[in-house]
């Protein structure tokens, strides 16, 4: 067993700004970068996100190690996917200088998270990361079709998003993420962050967001892809009723309603207002499915992965 780490192994704004100085690292725009300086803020997302002493820990954006070096303190294991060039070369060695008890703990994998499809070591158990906002929503969705052995997951994310993937039917923010990310989980708003303990200071606040994948997959025989074609052109006019909305996707007005009786919708319903069962049965009634698919978690269910879930 690990002697527990030093209490100074966490980050401070001294270390952060230190460590980001002698790298040249500048937080990007483009890369959604905002580091935590915050120890406290790590230390509560560790415990919110109900992290336990034998789990596999997946972390999307580490950037300078914050969060990674809570998790250390707590998990089993912790794998980092980092995509900058700079910040993946420098992680290991920062887990290895203030946390040496544990670095062999520790995997990095230096890749864009849309692109990872498996990971070193044991299976993930949970996911934990504070997501860059530009693609936040699409690396959850990615993360958890790839990695169903991930059980938990907290997400910090733009307050704003956070909303969304939480929403329930008849919210005006329920949207296409709020449906996506409830096929695979029970997702709720986990708590709030302020702008003060990021360096830089974003101009929007940020929220935490808890994801339990769901204990059995939806009971449906519609595929995930079937699904989320229906979520996304439900959603693509959403003013629109779903006899309308869904013309494109049923071929025709008349089509459409016909799949939706049939699924026991009214036509004249909007998406925002529909379950992702719901959204489901609409799936299986389509006009052009040709009878019923294998039942969910059978071998011939499994499809091809898609790269992006969300827009």
């Amino acid at each position: 067993m690990s002697t527990s780490p030093a209490p100074d192994a966490l980050l401070g704004p001294a270390d952060i700004r230190e460590l980001a100085a002698v790298l040249g690292v500048r937080p990007t725009k483009q890369r959604g970068q905002n580091f935590v300086i915050d120890a406290n803020t790590v230390r509560r997302i560790v415990r919110t996100a109900e992290v336990r002493p034998d789990d596999v820990v997946v972390e999307v954006g580490p950037g300078l190690g914050s969060l990674t070096l809570a998790l250390l303190e707590t998990a089993d294991r912790v794998t980092a996917v980092e995509i900058d060039d700079v910040l993946a070369g420098a992680l290991p060695a920062t887990i290895a200088a203030r946390m040496p008890q544990r670095a062999d703990r520790f995997a990095l994998v230096h890749s864009d998270a849309m692109q990872v499809t498996e990971l070193p070591g044991p299976a993930p158990t949970a996911l934990v990361a504070n997501l860059p906002y530009n693609v936040a929503v699409p690396v959850l969705l990615h993360m958890l079709e790839t990695f169903p052995s991930i059980e938990r997951t907290l997400v910090m994310v733009q307050s704003e998003v956070a909303d969304r993937l939480a929403a329930g039917p008849g919210s005006k923010v329920y949207g296409v993420p709020s449906v996506k990310a409830n096929w695979y989980a029970e997702v709720k708003r986990a708590g709030a962050i302020g702008r003060k303990v990021f360096w830089p200071a974003p101009n929007v606040d940020s929220g935490l967001v808890s994801l339990v994948r769901r204990a059995e997959p939806l009971r449906t025989t519609a595929s995930r892809r079937e699904v989320f074609a229906v979520v996304d052109a439900a959603f693509a006019q959403r003013r629109k009723t779903l006899r309308a909305a869904l013309a494109g996707w049923a071929g025709s007005a008349a089509r459409a309603e016909a799949a939706l009786v049939a699924a026991g919708v009214s036509p004249q319903a909007r998406g925002e207002s529909l379950t992702v069962e719901e959204f489901a049965r609409i799936a299986e009634a389509a006009p052009d499915r040709e009878g019923p698919l294998p039942s969910p978690g059978s071998a011939e269910s499994v499809e091809p992965r898609q790269r992006k879930d969300s827009e």
